[in-house]
């Protein structure tokens, strides 16, 4: 063992060998490997040490320090709000404006008509609250932080009354009861996993209830023997019996959607034509902007929402602020082609197929045939219910086919054991890159 410890590079003189790199940041990195070298000989861990394979693990460990880790992908998988690829698009001409507004001063927290501090909330709202047609709105950071605001605001040690079937868990484990325990709020359970019905809410109401709440079941559906409460029951029941009701919708959509898509879920314009106390719901879901939380509802409601001193952990900056803005504004205008997201949605079978042919046309050597397909709208939206596609089926090896094109930061779907680039999510300017990526692959001799 002592040996080895003797064989261990000199740290002066590793850093000498890397006499083109900064040399704070080689010799930071030089001392945490040599360090580690020392520790994995403690524990025998290694037998010997290679000097060059030190001075690779040094010069690998600086371009990673350097290298940013988030990357463009291209999303061939044909879900279109996908968490794990960043959600929902922003338009390049809306991210300009957010773009001029960060990079200078602008009047965030400033009143410019009264010359003094303003409400950096005000710009949101009065777009919001005309689009929406609700009184007031305020946005935080994420839907979470919106849930659990309302809650920590309105039922703090007091009770919620929320129906079995809508206790849900979604993407990062968040969970509707737990975010409940934390927020003070106590769950007041009602009702079965497929059945809820009026009366249980009723039955459920006591001189502590604060709130009815209704959630959005998030990446599930109940099919079968069902029955639940729609939100304007609540709200009827929640007047009656002077409470507040909430709707954690999750996701929320303005237009008619295509194939179907709004006989299964209303749109957020026909739940506020109910006047609700309260509605929340996340921005880069199929609203297509930035991650945000946008709340909706009554002006003293919202006003006690800002008075929460919870509210500074959950505020969003001046960029959110600015691309919720400008994605409000594009959608007061009807102009949905701003809104990447509806833009995919919408996109027809037809139009798809000219881009797979074009696509085809540019990768001649390439095995493979356009098929029609299904995909989903996904994060959380619409559950279960299928989207038609159109995808380019590739032959071969579809495991090594779908390793390949992620290593070229592309990535697509297995289905059927073929590998599948789904253009319901490719956008138009990527084709030619995709074409680019695939004729690479060929040329490198990828035959799987």
């Amino acid at each position: 063992m002592q040996n080895l410890f003797r064989q261990i590079p000199k740290v002066d003189k590793v850093i000498q060998k890397f006499k083109d790199y900064d040399k704070e940041i080689i010799s930071k990195i030089t001392k945490e490997v040599i360090e580690q070298l020392r520790e994995d000989i403690k524990n025998k861990k290694i037998n010997e040490i290679d000097e060059s394979r030190v001075l690779k693990i040094i010069e690998n460990k600086y371009h990673d320090i350097l290298t940013p880790s988030i990357k463009n992908v291209i999303n061939a998988t044909g879900v279109i709000i996908h968490t794990n690829l960043g959600r929902s698009l922003i338009d390049e001409e809306i991210f300009e404006r957010a773009k001029q507004i960060s990079t200078h001063y602008c009047n965030l927290e400033y009143d410019l008509d009264k010359g003094k501090r303003g409400d950096r909330y005000h710009h949101t709202a009065k777009h919001l609250s005309f689009l929406f047609g609700s009184e007031d709105a305020l946005i935080v950071n994420n839907n979470a932080a919106a849930v659990f605001l309302v809650l920590n605001t309105f039922a703090k040690n007091k009770e919620v009354v929320v129906s079995r079937g809508e206790l849900v868990e979604i993407g990062g484990s968040f969970r509707v009861p737990e975010v409940m325990n934390a927020s003070g709020a106590i769950l007041k359970e009602v009702g079965t996993t497929n059945k809820t019905h009026k009366k249980d809410y009723i039955n459920a109401i006591n001189e502590n209830t604060a709130m009815l709440m209704k959630v959005h079941k998030s990446n599930y559906s109940i099919e079968g023997f069902t029955a639940e409460v729609s939100f304007d029951e609540i709200i009827k029941m929640a007047r009656e019996y002077k409470l507040l009701d909430y709707y954690d919708l999750g996701s929320a959509y303005v237009p008619k959607l295509p194939y179907s898509l709004s006989n299964y879920e209303p749109s957020i314009l026909d739940i506020m034509k109910h006047n609700p106390s309260l509605v929340s719901f996340s921005g880069d879901k199929l609203f297509g902007g930035v991650q945000a939380g946008i709340i909706l509802g009554k002006k003293e409601l919202i006003a006690k929402l800002k008075q929460n001193q919870i509210l500074r952990m959950f505020r969003v900056d001046k960029i959110t602020i600015s691309l919720i803005e400008e994605t409000a504004i594009a959608y007061i205008k009807k102009n949905y082609d701003k809104i990447p997201t509806l833009k995919m949605l919408f996109t027809s079978v037809d139009e798809l197929k000219k881009r797979a042919d074009k696509f085809l046309s540019l990768t001649p050597s390439l095995r493979a045939e356009i098929i029609d397909t299904f995909t989903y709208v996904g994060g959380g939206t619409m559950p279960n219910k299928k989207i038609p596609s159109v995808a380019v089926a590739i032959d071969g090896n579809a495991k090594k086919w779908e390793e390949r094109f992620r290593e070229k930061l592309v990535i697509g779907r297995i289905e059927n054991e073929k590998f599948l680039l789904d253009f319901r999510t490719i956008q138009e300017d990527e084709i030619e890159k995709l074409a680019a990526i695939t004729n690479e692959l060929l040329s490198c001799g990828v035959r799987v």
